[in-house]
C-alpha cells in the first residue's frame, strides 16, 4: 500500500487571498518546492485537496481553476518537485447556481476527495498525513484516520491564536509553514 500527504491548496501552498478569481492573484510561497521535494524523496504520493465554492458563487468558471494548478505545477517542475494529483470541489451545499448549488460528497469535511485518491493510490490513510491552514482541514484529516498537521500560513496563525481553545480536534503538530512541516515529517519517517 501507498503512503500520502493530502494538502490543502489556498494559505498552505499559496497565499490566502479569499477567492483567487485571476491568475494574478495566486501566489505559490517561495518555500513550497522544497517541501514537496522531501514529500517526493520520502515516497508520499502527493495530492492537493481544495475547496473551490467560488465557482459555485460564479466568481470564475472551473477553467481558471485549472489554469492556477497550471501554475502550481509549472512552478513545481521548475524546481523537481511534483504533485501527483490534485482534486478540488466546485460545489457548495447553499450558495451557487445550476449543477454547483448541491450538497456532494467532496467538500470538506466529507471524505470524497480522498476516498477518491485512496481508491486510486491503494493508498493506507493510516500512514498518511493531512496538512493545511484551517482546522476544519485538521478535522477532516482525522476523520479518515490521517495524522493531521496545521501551518501558521493562510489562516493558521490566527485560528490558532484565537480560537484553539474551541477547537474539538486538536492537530497532531503544529509548524510554521510547510517546509517546517515537510522537516518533521522527514524526521518522524527515519
Amino acid at each position: 500500500m501507498n503512503r500520502a500527504i493530502f494538502l490543502d491548496r489556498d494559505g498552505t501552498i499559496n497565499e490566502e487571498m479569499g477567492y483567487i478569481n485571476h491568475v494574478s492573484r495566486f501566489h505559490v510561497y517561495e518555500f513550497v518546492p522544497e517541501a514537496i521535494k522531501i514529500f517526493n524523496n520520502l515516497n508520499f504520493k502527493v495530492i492537493v485537496v481544495t475547496n473551490q465554492s467560488g465557482v459555485a458563487r460564479g466568481y470564475y468558471g472551473e477553467e481558471l481553476v485549472h489554469e492556477v494548478h497550471q501554475i502550481l505545477e509549472n512552478v513545481l517542475k521548475k524546481e523537481q518537485a511534483e504533485i501527483d494529483i490534485i482534486y478540488y470541489c466546485p460545489h457548495h451545499p447553499t450558495e451557487g447556481h445550476g449543477k454547483y448549488k448541491k450538497d456532494c460528497a467532496c467538500r470538506k469535511p466529507k471524505p470524497g476527495m480522498i476516498e477518491k485518491a485512496k481508491e486510486r493510490f491503494n493508498l493506507d490513510l493510516s500512514k498518511s498525513y493531512m496538512i493545511g491552514d484551517r482546522n476544519k482541514d485538521i478535522v477532516f484529516g482525522k476523520k479518515l484516520g490521517l495524522i493531521s498537521g496545521m501551518v501558521l500560513t493562510g489562516y493558521g496563525l490566527g485560528e490558532y491564536t484565537f480560537q484553539r481553545n474551541m477547537w474539538h480536534v486538536q492537530p497532531d503538530f503544529i509548524e510554521e509553514n510547510l517546509l517546517y512541516a515537510a522537516r518533521r515529517i522527514q524526521i518522524l519517517e527515519k
